[in-house]
């Protein structure tokens, strides 16, 4: 989760402290569509594992709750 963080805050860099675990990174926009593809990238890179755009919603991103159950937690 660290390595998330630490990309949220490069793309952000105005944001200051930490990001909660329940934020909704969309609607705070911590995530941008400009930024969405990187996003996954990062998390493929992570898991090892390709993510299938047509396997997932836009919710399976809106928090750091819900990308660790999602992607991070087997």
């Amino acid at each position: 989760m660290e390595r998330i963080t630490a990309w949220l805050h490069e793309k952000n860099p105005d944001l200051d402290g930490p990001i909660g675990t329940g934020e909704d990174l969309i609607e705070a926009r911590l995530i941008d569509s400009m930024d969405f593809l990187e996003f996954i990238d990062l998390l493929e890179d992570l898991t090892g594992d390709n993510i299938d755009l047509q396997d997932v919603t836009i919710d399976d991103f809106r928090t750091l709750d819900r990308v660790r159950e999602r992607f991070l937690t087997k």
